[in-house]
C-alpha cells in the first residue's frame, strides 16, 4: 500500500462547512473540489461571479450531489472583505474550516483603494481581516480550523516593517516573499492566541510547492516554466494543481493535525511531492515579528479578533 497522503485519505466531511478563498481556479478550485467530493458544504469565496459559476459547474459535473455556495470576495478591498464576512456570518453561523488560499503576485507597483500595496493587501491584510471578522463562526464550531496558504518562497522573505507598503524601491518578488512570510507569522501568532483563549479552533498552514497553474502568469519566468510545450524539461520542477493542492487539503481535514503545524510537499526543496509536515524558516518563528505584524495589521485594517485569554 502507498504511504502517500492523497485525497482518498481525507475523512468524510459531511455536515461540515468550509470556506475557500480564490476557489474559482488553480489550487483553490482543487481544494474546493476535494472538500465537496468528501461531503462538505463548500463556500467558494471569489472575485468573479462568472468564473465562480463555471467552477461550481465543473465540481458538480464530478460530484452531482455537491453542496456549494458562493460569496463575492475581493481580498484587495477591505470593503469587499467586510461585506463578504457579514454575509458569511449571517448565512453560516458555524464554520468548520476557513481556507485562506487566494493570493496575488503583482508585477507593477499599485495601491488599493485602502492605500495598501496590492500584494500585501491581497495575500495578508485581506486574509487577516476576513479571519478576524468570521472568527465567531469558527469559535462556535468544535474542531474548527483556519488554514493559511503560504509558499516555499517565504524562506526568501523579509519583513520591511519600516516600509510594509513598498513605497521605496518596489520589487514584485520580494513583495510577494514578504507577504508569504507574513502568512506564517500570522498563523503562528493566531495559534498562540487561540490556544491562550481555550477555544476549539486551531490555526495551521500549508504550501503547495511549485504548481503548474496560471498564477503569476504575467511574470516572464513563470510563463516560461509553466508553458505546456516545455513540460518535457520542467516536469521535475512543477507538479499538477491536483497534487499541489493536497497540502492545503491535508491541513484542512487531517484529524491528526495540531495547531501551529505546517504542511508541504515531501520532495527535494519541498518543490513537488505528496504532503507531509514541514518546517518553516527561522524568520517565521520570530515571536517579536509575529506580534509586531499582528499589531500593525490591526491598525491598518481596523479589525480586532474576539479572543480573550482563559483563566
Amino acid at each position: 500500500m502507498s504511504t502517500h497522503w492523497t485525497e482518498h485519505e481525507a475523512p468524510d466531511q459531511t455536515g461540515r462547512t468550509a470556506v475557500v478563498t480564490g476557489a474559482s481556479s488553480g489550487l483553490g478550485y482543487e481544494t474546493a473540489r476535494v472538500l465537496a467530493r468528501r461531503g462538505a458544504t463548500v463556500v467558494l469565496a471569489c472575485r468573479s461571479p462568472e468564473r465562480t459559476a463555471a467552477a461550481m459547474a465543473r465540481i458538480r459535473a464530478e460530484s452531482p450531489g455537491a453542496s456549494l455556495r458562493t460569496v463575492t470576495l475581493d481580498l484587495a478591498s477591505q470593503a469587499s472583505v467586510r461585506a463578504a464576512a457579514d454575509r458569511l456570518m449571517a448565512e453560516h453561523p458555524r464554520i468548520d474550516v476557513l481556507v485562506n488560499n487566494a493570493g496575488a503576485l503583482v508585477r507593477d507597483y499599485a495601491l488599493t483603494e485602502d492605500g495598501f500595496e496590492r500584494t500585501l493587501a491581497t495575500n495578508h491584510l485581506g486574509a487577516f481581516a476576513l479571519t478576524g471578522l468570521v472568527l465567531p463562526s469558527l469559535l462556535a464550531t468544535e474542531g474548527s480550523r483556519v488554514v493559511t496558504v503560504s509558499s516555499v518562497g517565504h524562506k526568501q522573505g523579509e519583513m520591511h516593517f519600516d516600509d510594509l507598503q513598498w513605497a521605496q524601491g518596489y520589487r514584485s518578488h520580494q513583495a510577494y516573499f514578504q507577504s508569504k512570510l507574513a502568512n506564517l507569522l500570522f498563523m503562528y501568532e493566531l495559534q498562540r492566541r487561540l490556544a491562550a483563549s481555550g477555544g476549539p479552533t486551531i490555526a495551521v498552514a500549508a504550501h503547495p510547492g511549485n504548481a503548474r497553474t496560471g498564477f503569476g502568469g504575467d511574470q516572464v519566468h513563470i510563463r516560461v516554466t509553466t508553458d505546456p510545450r516545455l513540460r518535457f524539461l520542467t516536469w521535475w520542477l512543477l507538479q499538477s494543481p491536483v497534487t499541489a493542492a493536497l497540502a492545503t487539503v491535508r491541513a484542512a481535514v487531517d484529524p491528526a493535525a495540531t495547531g501551529g503545524e505546517y504542511f508541504g510537499p515531501e520532495g527535494r526543496n519541498e518543490w513537488t511531492g505528496y504532503p507531509v509536515r514541514v518546517e518553516s524558516s527561522t524568520r517565521s518563528h520570530d515571536v517579536d515579528a509575529q506580534r509586531r505584524l499582528w499589531t500593525e495589521s490591526e491598525r491598518l485594517t481596523g479589525v480586532t479578533f474576539p479572543l480573550t485569554v482563559s483563566r
